[in-house]
């Protein structure tokens, strides 16, 4: 391949990842934090997920270029961090979780806030 479609190959490659990276960004992940009356902060939390594919072929004794690339995002949402003074939980969108991996995921904020409290409680029987 010469330089002159070289360059056009990396240029519909910058174009298209340039295009992903203006339609995702950290916000579309973890939303801006809400405020409720009650003093609790509800975080929406999304999943995300891109691909991105690019090929180009010269054609005949000319070296003609052809070449195409395109790029696809898929956004969905997974739930809501309940923050409040007493605990911090996953409030969940979508069904239970399907695999043993997922549940595990799920009960992360539960179990964390569980074992914060056995070693406060250790803490103060020692005291």
């Amino acid at each position: 391949m010469d330089k002159e479609n070289a360059a056009g190959l990396v240029g519909m490659m910058n174009a298209s990842m340039t295009q992903i990276k203006e339609m995702v960004d950290v916000n579309t992940i973890v939303g801006s934090p809400i405020q409720t009356p009650d003093g609790s902060t509800v975080i929406p939390v999304s999943k995300c997920s891109f691909g991105f594919a690019v090929g180009g072929s010269e054609f005949g004794q000319s070296k003609n270029f052809g070449g195409g690339s395109g790029a696809g995002v898929t956004v969905s949402p997974i739930g809501f961090l309940v923050i409040n003074s007493h605990s911090v939980s996953l409030l969940p969108v979508n069904p239970p979780a399907g695999t043993a991996l997922d549940r595990a995921i799920e009960m992360a904020p539960s179990m964390f806030d569980k074992v914060s409290s056995l070693f406060k409680k250790d803490k103060e029987s020692q005291e």
